[in-house]
């Protein structure tokens, strides 16, 4: 298990490396003078110039990259032009709102299409598996801003059952906290829900026709103990899967989310950071949420080792 880890790890520098490249190449390439919106439409070339040359904008791009990546590698992300910050306070800030709005649309997403998959696999053919295989057309074809704006419509100004938008951090309590997470956790936690009922529905269907579910029922064992503890568990690999990539989307995904509902994450940051060309927070940021894409999918991709012992030797 040491060796597949240490691989897995290993496997990771070639993709950071592109990923980095990436992210400065096009924040770079992009139009548009950092400076000059700075200093506002009545600033004088030689003014820009000279802010470029404080900033370290006028250097060749790759001294400016690799100079980006010996300060990461420090945990030095580099200062904010507008908000007078280091770059990693500023993630540190906005990072919480971000990661419990993607861990409460996860638990939604989880909670509503496990149960929904089983149910579509053993009810195959059936009335329950139209209409769920249909709800789940619905929602996949549903984006999250307008399923957001419907919420925030029906739910938040007509029913008054839940805040319209804003954000409460934990230290005002738990249900405070929540409360403004939920109908952006629905929204962004919807189409999450549509793949994993599907994935669920296909690798039951499966699972249910292989020999040993049919001898566990033959020997008169109970159909729920058939259809989770050795259906369900054998199924698990490929939702495990999903439920992982899904989460990476999540916190990815929040952007729209979060500036519809107001949320002061990662998503706002970032969108106000592209407002101002402010260089160091879009790269602190975009590599921010890229480990945690990678670190997420690293983290599935061990406990599938764990669960399955030949995917470790199918890969070494």
């Amino acid at each position: 298990m040491l060796a597949y880890i240490t691989k897995r790890l290993l496997s990771l520098i070639p993709v950071l490396a592109v990923v980095t490249i990436a992210i400065f190449l096009i924040i770079h390439i992009t139009p548009g003078d950092p400076a000059a919106a700075i200093l506002g439409m009545e600033a004088s070339q030689e003014e820009i110039q000279k802010l470029n040359q404080d900033l370290g904008l006028d250097r060749p791009i790759l001294e400016q990259y690799t100079s980006w990546v010996a300060n990461v590698f420090k945990g030095d992300l580099g200062d904010s032009i507008f908000m007078n910050q280091p770059v990693s306070e500023a993630i540190a800030e906005h990072i919480t709102p971000t990661l419990s709005l993607a861990i409460l649309a996860q638990v939604i997403a989880i909670i509503l299409a496990i149960p929904f998959g089983i149910i579509a696999a053993y009810k195959r053919g059936s009335i329950a598996d139209y209409t769920l295989m249909g709800m789940s057309l619905l929602g996949m074809a549903l984006p999250s801003f307008l399923l957001g704006l419907f919420l925030m419509l029906f739910v938040g100004v007509k029913l008054q059952w839940l805040p319209v938008a804003g954000y409460e951090p934990l230290s005002s309590g738990l249900w405070e906290h929540i409360k403004y997470l939920i109908l952006p956790g629905i929204s962004l936690g919807t189409i999450q829900a549509v793949l994993i009922t599907r994935m669920t529905r296909s690798s039951m269907l499966e699972v249910l026709n292989l020999n040993f579910i049919k001898t566990a029922r033959s020997k008169g064992l109970h159909e729920m103990k058939v259809l989770f503890k050795h259906a369900f568990r054998s199924a698990f690999l490929p939702i495990l899967t999903v439920i992982g990539q899904t989460f990476g989307t999540l916190v990815t995904g929040a952007v729209v989310v979060e500036a519809i509902f107001n949320i002061p994450g990662l998503g706002q940051l970032i969108l106000n950071s592209i407002a101002r060309r402010d260089f160091a927070v879009i790269q602190g940021v975009v590599l921010v949420v890229t480990l945690m894409y990678v670190t997420i999918n690293l983290i599935i991709d061990l406990l599938y080792g764990a669960v399955d012992p030949r995917v470790r030797l199918e890969r070494k």
